[in-house]
């Protein structure tokens, strides 16, 4: 499907073309900015950004998506080239092994050494859970070997619930913050994230190590399709449904009660899939219906380091909260006009 930003977002990115408009070479501001402190954004694509809004962001160098390794057999694809999703979807049916792998301390390390040649003074780097991945082990392993400062941190998520801490930072970032306070902002803003999700079969989970045997034998022996969820950044059986429609309606109740619960006109909905993109689309509309105040969720596919994992079928949903640091004074008063 074509890359869309999902409704509820373009403030973000409207946000980011106002700061750049009014912090641009040559622009003449009624009196002299404090010195901008320039702080770069480092993920890795389990964060499942939207494709236009990581074009955007990533032409100054403010944000790079490290790709994270995918094994289809002996080989070894990246994220974003065209065939990939058709081919662990092909190898799934098949029977082949799928399997993932963090990316190297050295991919890191490029894209820390990339923004310090750009100009940045600091980087914040945001991953995928590391009770999911080793990746920020090697974004550790890489921040020892550079010299510009670099905070890495543990999402303790996945998908685009990980995806709104980085958007969370980039707007801090480019609102002039430090690499301390752009941490902090995606550190509050991750806090209240959630993510759901139900698997048609627990065994691609199983095979990649991430429940344990137990957990697989409990969803396949006994026909039970259960919810699952990521807590503290674990995956963690939430709820046992005796059928796929009831577990798909049962998902759909706990994502609304949850965004419901939120403060008004705050929540926002992510919904990722994998090989079953009308299902989601559907169970999308019918959450924009279930919550008139919360913007549209755009159905997207689930990053493929992840559809690796949860294999085909699953259905996802990130709840969190908009999120919008405090400007500094210099660029609030340009902002509000």
């Amino acid at each position: 499907m074509p890359d869309r930003e999902p409704a509820g977002w373009p403030w973000l990115r409207e946000r980011l073309h106002r700061l750049r408009q009014v912090t641009r070479p040559g622009a003449a501001p009624e009196t002299a900015p404090a010195a901008v402190v320039r702080t770069a954004v480092v993920t890795d694509s389990a964060a499942a950004l939207p494709a236009d809004w990581v074009r955007a962001c990533t032409a100054d160098g403010r944000l790079t998506v490290v790709p994270m390794p995918v094994m289809v057999g002996a080989e070894i694809y990246g994220e974003g080239e065209d065939d990939i999703a058709d081919t662990i979807a092909v190898a799934m049916a098949c029977g082949r092994p799928v399997k993932t792998s963090r990316p190297s301390p050295g991919q890191f390390e490029q894209a820390y050494l990339a923004a310090q040649k750009r100009g940045y003074d600091s980087v914040v780097s945001i991953h995928i859970s590391g009770e999911l991945s080793g990746t920020a082990e090697s974004a550790r392993l890489a921040a020892a070997r550079v010299r510009i400062p670099v905070e890495v941190l543990d999402s303790r998520t996945v998908g685009m619930a990980q995806g709104m801490g980085v958007q969370s930072a980039v707007v801090a970032a480019a609102d002039g913050r430090s690499a301390a306070e752009v941490r902090v902002f995606a550190e509050e803003r991750l806090a209240r994230t959630r993510v759901y999700f139900y698997v048609p079969s627990l065994e691609q989970l199983r095979h990649g190590g991430r429940i344990g045997a137990a957990a697989s034998l409990w969803g396949t022996v006994f026909s039970i399709k259960p919810i699952l969820a990521v807590e503290d950044g674990k995956i963690v059986p939430l709820e046992k449904v005796r059928s796929a429609a009831k577990a798909v309606a049962r998902l759909e109740d706990i994502v609304a009660a949850d965004a419901a619960a939120r403060p008004e006109g705050q929540a926002r909905i992510a919904v990722h899939y994998f090989g079953n993109r009308a299902e989601a689309e559907r169970l999308a509309a019918r959450l924009a219906v279930s919550l008139p105040c919360c913007p549209a969720a755009q159905a997207s596919d689930l990053p493929a380091v992840l559809a690796a994992h949860a294999g085909l079928g699953v259905l996802a949903v990130i709840v969190g909260e908009s999120s919008t640091p405090a400007l500094p004074p210099a660029l609030s008063s340009a902002l509000s006009t």
